[in-house]
């Protein structure tokens, strides 16, 4: 079975809405999603794990409560 793609870092930002100075600051706190770092430098998102940090997001937030 192949394995999805993971997301490119522009696309988790896009679907987040967030800037890349703001997640770096997240990645830094070890708040952001969990990232996979390739040997050329760039950065990868499984989309698993992108939809499990959202879900740990919303039941974070008051509006969850």
């Amino acid at each position: 079975m192949a394995r999805p793609p993971a997301l490119k870092l522009a696309e988790v930002l896009a679907e987040i809405r967030m800037s890349p100075s703001a997640f770096y600051r997240l990645r830094a706190r070890g708040q952001a999603p969990p990232m996979i770092k390739l040997p050329n430098g760039e950065l990868r998102c499984r989309r698993a794990d992108l939809d499990s940090w959202w879900e740990s997001c919303e039941r974070d937030s008051e509006a969850w409560r």
